[in-house]
């Protein structure tokens, strides 16, 4: 079990497809990562992505990108695991389960074998579930173990109430709560345009009458995004790939800022040993702190829902 972290900037990134070579392409131009290093089981399309991404290095900031090994498990500030089998047409993020969990144990023991003390963020869907498993077969604390979660979700909540409300993106602050998934929850009672509360800033606006019905549109907007996205094109890799270099910075330059990540509950919310999103505190230690909100009972009850369809995947293992 890792007692503290490496201060590299060392970036590895286990999987080299879409969301993993798009993730390392948005965390380059970036600069918080000193080196980024691709690894992946077909060593040709890791050796591909890597070049061609190389062959930008005269228009990033300063970094090293490079196809690497278990070894370099070692020496990494942050490993973030994209590895799987991709999600198919009409297929549930649960529906993943049984033939991703092997994957990930089979790297969690690799990073284990080679003694790391990064922080692991995993990213392969059913991301929640699979965040407990890797928990479990590594037996790490919470903090240096966790998923990306409703990170991409929340965001892509911000740009909906946004364009829904006619606003600047970065002025909405707004949360999904609960499994990256068909369960998971609108934190409307967390929810505000610059300070000001969703109910009030809607009252303000004159479209209290229609706003339930337009509130129920944009969270079903969100929750199916990522269906019709597949269904479009095969995958989502740009929104993730940003969300992923989220949390990561927030790791490397210590930032303490506040992310749905999916995190191993211990009591809080009134839930035990089930890994779903909550706001929490990311800096270089991993998760620094769990923030617990004041929710409504409507919201309380659709989080622990949410927890239960977790818990029942978990038991299927």
């Amino acid at each position: 079990m890792p007692a503290t972290h490496s201060n590299s900037g060392k970036v590895v990134i286990v999987g080299a497809g879409a969301v993993g070579a798009t993730f390392a392409y948005a965390l380059a131009q970036g600069g918080a990562a000193n080196s980024i290093c691709l690894i992946d089981q077909n060593e040709k399309l890791a050796a591909g992505q890597v070049a061609d991404l190389a062959h930008g290095l005269p228009y990033y900031p300063s970094v090293s990108i490079y196809r690497g090994t278990a070894q370099d498990y070692r020496d990494a500030q942050v490993i973030v695991i994209t590895a799987g089998s991709a999600q198919r047409t009409g297929e549930t993020r649960l529906d993943l389960l049984k033939r991703n969990a092997s994957i990930i144990e089979s790297i969690m023991d690799d990073i284990i074998g080679q003694q790391s003390r990064a922080i692991v963020v995993i990213v392969t869907n059913p991301v929640d579930v699979l965040t407990q498993v890797a928990l479990r077969h590594s037996r790490w604390p919470r903090s240096h173990v966790f998923g990306s979660g409703t990170v991409l979700d929340s965001a892509r909540f911000r740009y909906a109430i946004s364009q829904e409300l006619g606003v600047d993106v970065k002025s909405v602050h707004a949360y999904i709560l609960g499994e990256h998934g068909d369960s998971e929850l609108p934190a409307w009672s967390l929810s505000n345009v610059g300070g000001v509360s969703i109910k009030q800033f809607v009252e303000t606006q004159g479209l209290q009458d229609t706003w339930p019905e337009r509130s129920e549109q944009i969270f079903e907007s969100v929750k199916n995004s990522a269906y019709h996205i597949i269904d479009y094109k095969g995958a989502t890799n740009f929104g993730v790939g940003q969300a992923l270099v989220r949390i990561v910075q927030a790791i490397l330059r210590d930032s303490h800022s506040v992310l749905t990540v999916s995190i191993r509950l211990q009591g809080e919310y009134g839930l035990d040993d089930v890994c779903l999103s909550v706001p929490c505190i990311v800096s270089k230690d991993g998760i620094e702190k769990v923030l617990v909100a004041n929710l409504s009972e409507e919201e309380q009850e659709a989080l622990q829902h949410s927890a239960s369809v977790l818990k029942e995947s978990m038991n299927g293992l």
